[in-house]
């Protein structure tokens, strides 16, 4: 379906669902209302006011949960192709290297970004942007976090993710690559934006056997085993379980099963995820909770959810289940290692404690994305990174 088919289609209510149930609040039907002129420039200037990777959020979002399961045409049909026009509108300002305008009047303010992912990188551009000199710190030797080691190629372009950044550097932006900590008083402000990278375990025996895997660390690394010939079953519902059992199932195993505690509706992965990896043969077992992994067999017992949606165990349901390789995608937590070295207080659930301002419990130094709680989606980590840093303008301008 051609653009114009796509903006045509939307019937530009006044009450804008769509937008409000865009993590980032973008303006989408002015947005679409640019495009259907054909001012694509105008889109964009538009677009960006509240996002930085319409390319990337277009792509990986999950739409039908969000602006598109919002939409009035979504009722009764099928919605607009909400995520298809983002898309187009951020390829379109890539393609013909329009950058961000930047204010005149510099400052003499520095803020430290500690981590270059969707979050930093999202506050990085709003401060830049403001002509504050930002300097960001990441471990890695590049930037762009999950957006390059976690999310797969053939679910996102990485020349996409180099061009968004490099457009986001040429603000400006300084980069100290494998440097983490910085020496706080060189700046007027302190971001931490390392999301949560550390697995979270199974809490079953036998999960650290030779052939069990976290889906994180081999997606990252991309330093897998040989599948040919072999049944490797996937631990989990999100769409870091899918991102795995894709990549496995491409990489030539002969058999890739997901296995999933609760039912298919439940699981927290985007649909139309769920639908390409049963394409391409992947298959997927639920209500199957893993008790024990002993001799390449993962002990099982199915469950059921009671009116409250509470997992209970059905009782004599146990089996096995054969497996090569298993591999975990339950989920990843913060690194509280890293959080100490700044003495910052955490909060009852294990998060940065941070104040309605995202400061934490040290002035000038503040937290967002998953050190936070915030929601594990890309549109939700750059919400909290494009607010966190409107909080550190008001905080240097006080």
């Amino acid at each position: 379906m051609k653009i114009e088919e796509l903006t045509n289609y939307c019937l530009n209510c006044k009450n804008k669902p769509c937008v409000k149930g865009c993590p980032l609040g973008n303006n989408i039907p002015d947005i679409i209302n640019f495009v259907k002129q054909e001012k694509y420039i105008e889109a964009y200037n538009e677009l960006s006011k509240t996002t930085i990777m319409p390319s990337i959020c277009g792509r990986i979002c999950p739409h039908s949960k969000q602006c598109e399961g919002n939409c009035t045409r979504g009722i009764k049909g099928e919605p607009v192709q909400i995520g298809k026009n983002e898309a187009f509108i951020g390829d379109f300002a890539l393609k013909n290297n329009i950058k961000y305008e930047k204010k005149d009047d510099y400052n003499n303010y520095s803020v430290a970004i500690i981590g270059a992912g969707p979050a930093g990188l999202t506050a990085t551009t709003f401060l830049a942007r403001e002509g504050i000199n930002v300097t960001i710190f990441e471990k890695e030797n590049y930037l762009g976090g999950l957006l390059v080691h976690g999310i797969p190629e053939f679910r996102l372009d990485k020349n996409i993710v180099k061009n968004v950044i490099q457009n986001i550097l040429d603000l400006g932006v300084k980069i100290e690559n494998k440097s983490f900590i910085p020496n706080i008083n060189n700046y007027n402000a302190i971001l931490l934006s390392t999301g949560a990278n550390e697995p979270i375990k199974l809490n079953i025996e036998g999960e650290d056997l030779e052939y069990v895997y976290q889906a994180n660390t081999l997606l990252k690394e991309n330093n897998h085993p040989k599948y040919i010939d072999k049944t490797v079953v996937i631990i989990g519902g999100g769409n870091v379980a899918m991102d795995a059992a894709r990549t496995i199932k491409k990489l030539d195993a002969k058999e890739v099963i997901v296995l999933y505690r609760r039912s298919e509706n439940e699981m927290p992965a985007e649909k139309n995820e769920i639908e390409e990896a049963k394409n391409e043969g992947i298959k997927f077992i639920f209500n199957t909770k893993p008790l024990k992994i002993c001799n390449n067999k993962i002990e099982c017992i199915k469950t059921e959810t009671d009116e409250n949606r509470t997992l209970k165990d059905i009782p004599n349901s146990n089996y096995s289940i054969n497996a090569d390789y298993i591999v975990s995608a339950i989920g990843s937590k913060i690194d509280k290692t890293f959080i100490q070295d700044f003495e910052l207080e955490l909060n009852e659930k294990g998060y940065v404690k941070v104040d309605e301002n995202n400061m934490t419990s040290k002035k000038g130094i503040f937290a967002c994305g998953d050190l936070i709680g915030t929601k594990a989606t890309v549109a939700f980590a750059c919400r909290s990174g494009r607010d966190t840093a409107e909080n550190i303008l008001n905080f240097l301008n006080d």
